[in-house]
């Protein structure tokens, strides 16, 4: 991976933050040269009693390099590189050898769709000049509503790149570091969610065009404050709904935390967010801070976006059930009906019993039925009718692969900070200090060691000019 000039390392006591990393283990701090002077992270070697081997303690790799060394890392900003020579964009780590940098564009896309709103610049995102890895930008809670900046990498510019991950057999992660503020929307992908949908934002819209989703990471959607993963098979919508349904949450939730609070709370208050899409395991996931967690939707025949993935289930199961069925729609097509497996229960509860009649609680991996079953003259018992009362939101079963635009120009931009969309809301606001692609998925483990991240703080990167 290309690397930023001008950084040493320092090594430093980790602080305890928020009960993730435990007072007195040592870790990576980084000095950022800036202007003749050195920023350091939070705190400084003085204020710490350092054991006497710490001189003869081998650098550990920076920040930077714990994120880039990670294999399968397409692209790193940190917000701290940038392109030699003007307009001086933020660029990617990229690996050794690559030529396409990724730098970013500022962009307001209610302009390029609606006509509408001023152009949007860097100005229009302030700089922190701390944070995990020396900088942070800022995602303001726009009141205009003809204004809705974003930073970007052009369609034309990431397609057929390793960015561009689509297709079957691909798996993705994308992690984010972040202080939310405030909303549930988008934080990076390539997630075009389409201008064309009928409401009354689009009444006046010039650029009507379809969604070009491909995968993108979001702070929480249905459940705010959570990680929340989202891949496509088509760019659309799903299980005939108007909105794309395949997304993960994490069990986790990212506490909210006003943008302008003061610097020691926003060193306290970094969040590692991660998606991640393992096209083996068919399984898409969310993580904060290293945690997927378990997170279900009880009866989710009741839940407003919800409700159509119930249908698609209930779809499958009655096209798979011999003659016609109570409630079945033979025009629902088959490629959206959504069946995760259940070879085998994980448990199995009667919840209630009659001599003639038996009633089950049947947890598989992924969902959870309501099964009556009714004893027939040979005395054995035997399915009836099934209800969904339970689906599980992380992981999510994902069988398809991700969406692949068309060698014709069409395909979503990679977005940071916002996606294009009919609704024009304001979405997330607050501070992104890191934004990684990788084309495998992560484990585990390493997603543990990239949120542990968040606690070294750099004071001191570079503020934009």
């Amino acid at each position: 991976m290309t690397s930023n000039t001008g950084r040493r390392h320092v090594p430093l006591r980790r602080r305890d933050v928020v009960g993730h990393v435990t007072v007195g283990d040592i870790a990576l701090a980084v000095a950022v040269a800036v202007g003749g002077g050195v920023g350091l992270l939070a705190g400084s070697a003085a204020s710490h009693d350092w054991p006497a081997a710490a001189a003869q303690t081998p650098t550990p790799a920076s920040p930077v390099d714990v994120v880039t060394g990670t294999s399968g890392c397409v692209a790193f900003w940190d917000f701290v590189k940038r392109e030699q020579g003007e307009p001086g964009r933020f660029v990617a780590h990229v690996p050794a050898g690559g030529r396409n940098e990724f730098p970013l564009d500022a962009g307001n896309y209610v302009r390029d769709y609606w006509g509408e709103g001023r152009a949007a610049t860097y100005a229009d995102f302030p700089q922190l000049g701390r944070g995990p890895f020396g900088n942070a930008i800022r995602i303001v809670n726009e009141a205009d509503p003809s204004f809705r900046p974003f930073l970007f990498v052009p369609r034309e510019r990431l397609h057929g790149s390793p960015l561009d991950i689509k297709g079957p057999g691909r798996s993705v992660s994308v992690v984010v570091w972040a202080v939310r503020e405030s909303g549930n929307h988008a934080l990076a992908g390539i997630w075009h969610e389409g201008t064309d949908l009928t409401q009354a934002e689009t009444a006046t819209v010039r650029i009507a065009q379809r969604g070009q989703r491909q995968y993108a990471l979001f702070a929480g959607l249905n459940k705010e404050g959570s990680a929340c993963g989202h891949v496509s098979e088509n760019g659309a919508g799903s299980f005939l709904n108007r909105y794309a349904l395949h997304k993960s949450n994490s069990a986790a939730v990212s506490p909210a935390v006003p943008a302008d609070s003061p610097a020691e709370t926003l060193d306290r208050s970094w969040q590692c967010f991660a998606m991640t899409f393992d096209h083996r395991r068919q399984e898409v996931t969310g993580w904060l801070n290293g945690e997927a967690g378990d997170r279900w939707l009880e009866h989710p025949r009741a839940d407003r976006l919800i409700a159509s993935a119930y249908q698609a289930y209930m779809q499958g199961h009655f096209a798979r059930t011999p003659g016609n069925q109570p409630g079945e729609d033979p025009t629902f097509p088959s490629d959206q009906y959504y069946n995760p497996p259940e070879q085998r229960a994980v448990s199995t509860k009667v919840l209630r019993v009659s001599e003639t009649e038996r009633v089950e609680l049947r947890e598989y991996r992924y969902t959870r039925l309501e099964v009556t079953l009714r004893k027939g003259g040979d005395g054995r018992f035997t399915e009836t009718s099934r209800e969904l009362v339970g689906l599980r939101l992380n992981p999510w079963w994902y069988p398809h692969g991700i969406y692949a635009p068309r060698d014709d120009g069409s395909g979503g931009p990679f977005t940071i900070g916002r996606v294009i969309h009919s609704a024009r809301a304001v979405g997330f606001t607050g501070w992104i200090g890191g934004v990684a692609v990788y084309d495998r998925a992560l484990s585990r483990e390493e997603l543990a060691r990239l949120a542990d991240l968040r606690a070294m703080v750099v004071i001191g990167g570079e503020v934009p000019r």
